[in-house]
């Protein structure tokens, strides 16, 4: 209102050309001096200044970093949380430890363990808790160094233990897990992974690892499954690299009373079946040996 009647005056003009105007201005001048006057009555207790805004938030602020704690108080906290710190700035147990030294200490344990799977995993999970990488490679030689002390059982466990974390997921892995539970009298178990894991796509298996199989079903007189094995091979294309394998597919013909079969095969492999093999070409050389060393003697 004030400013409305302010702006009502700037407007005026200051002179007047007759009697009448005067009067007329006169009357307007002393209402709104009135008006103002009323308005400055009403509104004179308040105070506009930011002067006690600015001083009570000075006073806040200073409040606020006023310290709640003696100085002594605030050194005990600062003392605990360095001492809590501390460990963790030193590592975990073992971090100084070289890889030899971690691989030795692992397979010393694994070879003490009872025998129990969840001991075994809970071992391996603390061993690699502290690791930024998984330590495959520190495994590796750990499994060669138990397949020495011929811990199949324990070898099982742990390449069961990897795959669950889902490293070592390699043909290799696979091979030697089947070879661990054929060597722990568990025939079954590996032809059950075999089937489940490897024998959906036969091309890219390496011949080893399929001969180890039908290696398996021979030992363990699973012949029906050695034959049906090395016919899939066939339809494959894969022709076999040693006439080890034909000998084994010719018995189990021969035990299942399979004549025919077996002749064809014979028929078909002949070429093969008359080359030495490399047990054969390892006895010849060794009969050489023996021959030159009479000779010398």
């Amino acid at each position: 209102m004030l400013r409305r009647s302010l702006r009502t005056l700037h407007r005026l003009p200051f002179t007047c050309s007759s009697g009448s105007d005067t009067v007329a201005a006169h009357s307007f001048w002393s209402s709104h001096i009135e008006l103002i006057a009323y308005w400055c009555n009403k509104h004179h207790i308040r105070d506009f200044s930011t002067s006690h805004k600015a001083t009570s938030s000075r006073l806040y602020q200073q409040n606020e970093l006023k310290p709640t704690l003696p100085v002594k108080d605030n050194d005990a906290i600062i003392d605990r949380i360095q001492g809590s710190t501390r460990g963790l700035k030193q590592g975990p147990p073992g971090k100084n430890l070289s890889s030899t030294e971690k691989r030795k200490f692992l397979v010393n344990t694994l070879l003490n363990l009872e025998d129990s799977k969840e001991v075994v995993y809970n071992t391996l999970d603390a061993w690699v808790a502290f690791e930024q990488d998984f330590p495959l490679a520190s495994l590796k030689q750990a499994l060669t160094a138990l397949e020495k002390e011929e811990q199949w059982h324990r070898i099982v466990q742990v390449i069961k233990w990897m795959l669950s974390k889902g490293q070592g997921t390699t043909m290799r892995t696979y091979e030697q897990l089947v070879c661990a539970l054929e060597k722990d009298n568990r025939a079954e178990e590996a032809h059950r992974i075999w089937q489940k894991k490897i024998a959906h796509d036969l091309q890219p298996v390496p011949w080893r690892f399929c001969h180890l199989m039908l290696a398996i079903y021979y030992r363990n007189n699973m012949l029906d499954k050695l034959i049906k094995l090395f016919k899939e091979l066939e339809a494959c294309g894969r022709k076999p690299p040693s006439k080890d394998i034909i000998r084994k597919v010719e018995d189990a013909y021969e035990m299942l009373g399979l004549k025919e079969e077996k002749k064809a095969l014979l028929d078909k492999y002949k070429d093969l079946y008359n080359k030495p093999s490399q047990n054969d070409r390892k006895k010849g050389s060794k009969s050489k040996i023996t021959k030159m060393n009479k000779t010398a003697g």
